[in-house]
């Protein structure tokens, strides 16, 4: 994207992106959330990535640059200048994109869908500041079982998905059914999905009159319970009525009232789409009352704000 003939200095550019970068911070306070850039390391350790393969230099979209390898302090999460002694270095990155200076490459590592910075940090927050799109970066991809998109890694959802990644790490179903996509929204759900295996092993031997291997034990867990409940909740559109939630979040809801119906005297042969309806019946949410529409409101102009901010 050429910048040379635009009437504005690298001093001015730098001074705007401090103020968005201590206004967001002041807003991070306000509602609880810092505005922290992503590290790398918390990344690595929390997905259990493993090998990394040379994918040579290609365009990046910048907006797809979340994280830092070793600079995360000094950005914030949008990568602006986290405080004035990045001006220099800020100021003739950005001389050097106005005047079109071919600059070497960012060295960029890449898991699932979203990039981190090894080198190159000012050039991707200049970038980000100016509207630049793509980036030439050497990129360095890390193998990881967990997808991941800009959308699903924030410092929020780090801890949960790295519980995802250590349930796909003992119990292979992305090995044995790639289609599988089971996200939570709470965490220490997946915890629980390895003890309703272990229980389904249990039984399915009983049943079978044999030892149960593990693959197996998972496949048919997935197959015959997992897979029915979810069919169940989509084809009554129950998840409408619990819009901040997933699929695998009414699994367990579901499974648990299954049991709750059986032990209360209720037919022992409830089917999932039973106990789906049933759960759906006697747990949706009430309509939002005002303050709750209040609340509602306040987060949809915070996120406004922030939004403004970034831009």
């Amino acid at each position: 994207m050429p910048l040379s003939g635009l009437t504005t200095s690298d001093a001015a550019d730098f001074r705007a992106a401090r103020e968005k970068a201590f206004l967001r911070s002041m807003l991070g306070l306000l509602i609880g959330k810092p505005r922290k850039l992503m590290a790398w390391d918390d990344v690595a350790d929390k997905l259990k990535l493993r090998g990394m393969v040379s994918r040579g230099v290609q365009p990046v979209p910048v907006e797809k640059v979340i994280g830092s390898v070793g600079r995360y302090r000094d950005f914030d999460d949008a990568f602006l200048p986290a405080s004035n002694d990045l001006s220099e270095r800020w100021r003739r990155v950005t001389r050097a994109f106005y005047d079109e200076v071919s600059l070497p490459p960012a060295k960029l590592y890449k898991v699932g869908d979203v990039y981190f910075v090894l080198d190159g940090n000012h050039r991707i927050s200049v970038a980000k500041e100016l509207g630049v799109r793509f980036i030439d970066a050497e990129v360095t991809e890390a193998m990881t079982r967990v997808p991941v998109t800009e959308n699903d890694i924030d410092a929020d959802k780090l801890e949960l998905l790295g519980e995802y990644a250590e349930f796909l790490e003992r119990s292979r179903l992305d090995k044995l059914r790639p289609e599988q996509n089971i996200r939570f929204s709470i965490g220490g759900a997946y915890e629980r999905l390895i003890e309703h295996i272990a229980m389904h092993r249990y039984y399915m031997g009983l049943d079978l009159k044999r030892d149960i291997g593990d693959d197996e034990a998972v496949i048919d867990w997935y197959d015959q319970v997992y897979l029915p409940i979810i069919q169940a909740v989509r084809s009554q559109n129950v998840l409408e009525d619990f819009p901040r939630r997933t699929e695998a979040d009414l699994y367990l809801w579901v499974i648990d009232h299954q049991h709750h119906l059986k032990e209360s005297g209720g037919d022992p042969g409830v089917t999932p789409a039973e106990a789906a309806s049933d759960y759906a019946e006697h747990h949706k949410p009430p309509a939002p009352g005002p303050i709750a529409r209040a609340r509602e409101a306040m987060e949809h102009l915070v996120e406004h704000i922030r939004d403004d901010l970034t831009d």
